[in-house]
């Protein structure tokens, strides 16, 4: 089954990334490159064949879930590929969650199986310890494991390399990614086999123009939809081949995986490009001299982190959005028209459109709800039936995010709905006033959000957190307000400013402002 079946309904996501590249004669390539190993596209389909074998004799059937509590490294795609060419279905689990967030989607997806990383074994054992069902536990590792427990390794190796593709549909669910939201438990985004291939094939072929010969690296983990994109499908689709870390990416271990690797695209997030400006040790010379692009998604991107960025590296950073419901980036700016301060124009394929709070579409300028339409929407949320009514309706999905455009159709970020609010009748973007702040010299990054005055009014508050070396000097807050003055207009300065040591944020960076408005 490849792709061509796909218009007949019989498609197997896993055997056109997979299985084909060996069949058009690329099975010496190297696929992925870890920490330790290199593997082939040869060698991955020898593994990914072993996986369904492997799975049913630990009493998984077909559509049944696999939890995959997995850093990233090469055990990632054969596990991942593995399950959907049997019509397993792989379910990437965020490898910093708490204990009870772990608990929770254990239940939650009633999955009977689980592969984990040795290292994430203390979190998983404290979390199955009050599940009250039986859960088999699978652990990629490097090292033997420990009598009693279940080796990837040896499980794959004692399978039977021949298992067959399992005749799934184009439409057939093919994987979960549980939704990183800012706030309650995550939520199951349930996503279909033909997705994998039309984000690769929209925004890796498309709009990044992606290889054979590039070599990508990804400090968003393959836990992530923009992660997943950017480290498995976007380099299988071309062919080309990824680099895997599995230890936390700061500036540091960024860079050391960019010497000694090369790669010619990077993914990062704004924070993560904010980190190594502020660190000098990053220049060119310390990092790759094959760079030709990079990508940035996960939260909008500052207009001066992307200038600062391209001044100092020579290489423009292609700012898009994206979502786990989207699986990938559906709005991006494009290699040699990147406009600094919005996120681009509708990748090709996708649909946008900004509805105002009446329901009507925005004129230009306007600030509007942005709906997207494309062909890798989920199917819905797990067992939430009014989220997924009042997310995916129709062919639009509801991203939850205020944008305006612009009269050259770029849109421009102004905040989550739910962070927005208004100051004198006028709506007020908390990204836009963070954006200013994070421009001040002093300022390493900073969040807003609305609090009451001593007449219950909404006004601006700001938590700011400074770069290293820098203190909080007396007028150094009246400074701050006065540069986001001349930034962005007097009514929106922030009129109280507090200085902490970090901000609350997600796993995949996104600051919590919910926390802050407590």
């Amino acid at each position: 089954m490849n792709s061509a079946d796909a218009t007949a309904g019989r498609y197997n996501a896993a055997v056109e990334f997979v299985d084909t590249k060996v069949d058009d004669g690329q099975g010496e390539k190297v696929a992925f490159i870890d920490r330790t190993r290199r593997m082939t596209y040869r060698q991955l389909l020898d593994r990914v064949r072993r996986v369904g074998p492997a799975f049913t004799k630990l009493g998984l059937r077909r559509e049944e879930r696999v939890l995959m509590f997995m850093l990233d490294t090469i055990d990632f795609p054969v596990v991942f590929w593995g399950a959907i060419r049997a019509g397993i279905v792989p379910v990437p689990v965020n490898t910093l969650l708490s204990v009870d967030q772990y608990r929770y989607i254990v239940e939650d997806s009633r999955s009977s199986l689980v592969v984990v990383s040795e290292s994430l074994l203390p979190q998983l054992r404290s979390a199955l310890s009050e599940v009250d069902r039986p859960v088999t536990v699978v652990v990629a590792s490097e090292s033997d494991v420990l009598p009693g427990e279940v080796g990837l390794a040896g499980l794959l190796d004692a399978s039977d390399e021949s298992g067959a593709p399992a005749e799934t549909v184009a439409d057939e669910v093919a994987f979960w990614l549980y939704s990183s939201g800012s706030t309650g438990m995550p939520k199951g985004v349930k996503h279909v086999h033909s997705s994998l291939a039309a984000t690769a094939r929209a925004f890796g072929q498309n709009v990044l123009q992606m290889r054979s010969d590039d070599v990508l690296f990804s400090a968003a983990k393959l836990f992530f939809a923009y992660g997943l994109g950017n480290s498995l499908t976007f380099p299988m689709f071309a062919g080309a081949t990824s680099v895997l870390m599995d230890e936390r990416p700061t500036p540091q271990s960024v860079f050391a995986m960019m010497k000694r690797e090369q790669p010619t695209m990077f993914f990062g997030v704004p924070t993560l490009y904010a980190a190594i400006l502020a660190d000098e040790s990053c220049t060119p010379a310390t990092g790759s001299q094959r760079l030709r692009r990079c990508v940035s998604a996960g939260e909008a991107l500052p207009e001066h982190i992307g200038r600062e960025w391209e001044r100092r590296f020579g290489v423009e950073i292609i700012d898009g959005l994206g979502s786990t419901e989207m699986l990938h980036i559906f709005v991006s700016n494009v290699p040699g028209a990147v406009r600094y301060g919005t996120s681009g124009v509708p990748v090709p394929g996708y649909e946008a459109r900004l509805l105002t709070e009446d329901g009507h579409d925005a004129e230009t300028d306007e600030i509007g709800e942005l709906v997207v339409s494309g062909p890798s929407a989920a199917e819905g949320y797990w067992n939430q039936r009014a989220k997924s009514r009042a997310t995916f309706q129709g062919g639009w999905t509801h991203t939850g995010d205020k944008y305006t455009r612009d009269a050259d159709g770029y849109y421009r970020y102004c905040g989550r709905t739910d962070d927005m609010f208004k100051v004198s009748g006028i709506w007020v973007s908390p990204f836009e006033v963070e954006s200013a702040l994070g421009s001040h010299p002093a300022v390493l990054e900073a969040a807003v959000v609305p609090w009451e005055d001593s007449d219950t009014l909404l006004k601006p508050k700001a938590f700011v957190v400074l770069k290293e070396g820098m203190h909080v000097q007396p007028g150094l807050e009246q400074s701050l307000k006065d540069h986001v003055k001349s930034e962005v207009g007097m009514w929106k300065y922030p009129r109280w400013i507090e200085f902490v040591e970090s901000l609350p944020k997600t796993a995949t960076g996104k600051i919590q402002r919910y926390k802050l408005r407590k």
